[in-house]
């Protein structure tokens, strides 16, 4: 049975109070400090198991710190709570963390669906924006984040079918009729999909540099055309093998400093607008990816090398609903490689496409808010019940 555990009321931005409920005592607990929100398995941040354990990931401080993430850079009152989707993987009740904004409004909302290895915090320089004229939810993907983290399939079709299905899932639990589905990266290639097994829930489909879209070449070259050299080639049959995000938890205690080491780039995005960005993106970063590998096991069964998908959207395209509106935004200086507007509509038989390509990383959402921003908001006004 799905449900929404806990919806609380909109709070001032500065002073985040939650409200959550315990579904197995049916107790209510208010607050910053004090607030305590069940999850899957074990309470990671209590008792003195937490002394002794390797790895030093704690829930508390996924909260902290995800709350400094949201209140450095939200004006907008928002909600946070888990939302109960039932056993959609496994025989246990699973819980979808959500954030939302503006949800008064009347207009169709807008869903965000981060990429690999993030969470809703990510979209922190976004939600503002894009909720200025719509309802916003912003979630962790099944086996990220906060949400839970349930053992998927090695199967890379029926993990990708677990996925989706656990956000359509969501989308039923929160009756909501018609959604407008922005994905990054994975999430982009999770939302594509998602459009093509349930048209009828999707208004408009925005993918934001998507993972997953072209076959694997035959020879992996770097951007300028060159052949990589053997050992890149090596490390990539390495990464092959294993989860991704292995070295993080294998470090132990020293898995923050590695993150802050291997992913600078992305901490010094924030940094002019997170406070103390350098500790809160860093340690948010890692309360994500340090924990049980569950949707990064479900990416590495469907993955091949990493930058492709074992399974890839081009040809899937043909299966869109070609009344669907399809908006794409690529960063110019990033790994995906792009494709035109007319590549999709050939490949889908026609519709609306419109391909967008901007200064930016694969990271278009932080590199270039304010035109990523305005290219959301644009999109937003073409829906498909408008166009048909």
């Amino acid at each position: 049975m799905s449900s929404i555990l806990a919806y609380p009321v909109n709070h001032d931005i500065k002073e985040p109070v939650f409200h959550s409920i315990d579904p197995r005592n049916d107790i209510t607990s208010e607050g910053n400090d004090n607030v305590k929100i069940m999850d899957d398995g074990m309470d990671e941040e209590s008792g003195w198991f937490n002394w002794i354990r390797w790895r030093p990931v704690s829930k508390k401080t996924l909260r902290e710190c995800e709350n400094t993430i949201l209140s450095s850079t939200l004006s907008t009152a928002y909600t946070s709570y888990y939302v109960n989707i039932g056993p959609v993987v496994g025989k246990k009740d699973l819980k979808i963390w959500t954030v939302s904004l503006n949800v008064e409004s009347t207009e169709v909302p807008l869903v965000l669906v981060h990429g690999f290895a993030a969470g809703v915090g990510f979209w922190c320089l976004n939600l503002d924006s894009l909720a200025s004229s719509r309802p916003v939810f912003a979630i962790d993907l099944l086996g990220f984040g906060r949400s839970s983290r349930p053992t998927f399939s090695d199967d890379p079709n029926q993990a990708e079918y677990e996925f989706v299905e656990s956000i359509e899932a969501w989308r039923r639990t929160m009756k909501l009729d018609k959604i407008i589905l922005l994905g990054h990266s994975l999430g982009g290639y999770l939302s594509a999909s998602l459009a093509i097994r349930y048209p009828e829930n999707v208004e408009h489909l925005i993918l934001a540099d998507p993972w997953g879209l072209k076959d694997r070449p035959k020879q992996i070259r770097t951007r300028d055309g060159r052949e990589v050299s053997i050992v890149i080639k090596l490390v990539l049959k390495l990464v092959e093998q294993m989860n991704p995000l292995s070295s993080i938890r294998f470090v132990g205690p020293w898995g923050p400093n590695l993150i802050r080491f291997i992913r600078s780039d992305i901490i010094a995005r924030f940094e002019p607008y997170v406070k103390d960005a350098h500790h809160s993106v860093a340690n948010y970063l890692y309360q994500c990816n340090a924990r049980k590998p569950s949707g990064e096991s479900a990416f590495h069964a469907m993955m091949s090398t990493f930058f492709w998908a074992k399974n890839p959207m081009q040809h899937r395209f043909h299966n869109l609903d070609t009344n669907l509106p399809i908006t794409l935004i690529f960063g110019s200086r990033s790994w995906v490689e792009q494709f035109a507007a007319e590549t999709v509509q050939d490949m889908r038989g026609g519709g609306y496409v419109k391909s967008h390509v901007i200064d930016a990383t694969h990271h278009v959402y932080a590199d270039q808010k304010d035109e990523f921003n305005q290219i959301v908001e644009n999109a937003c006004k073409k829906l498909k019940s408008q166009l048909a």
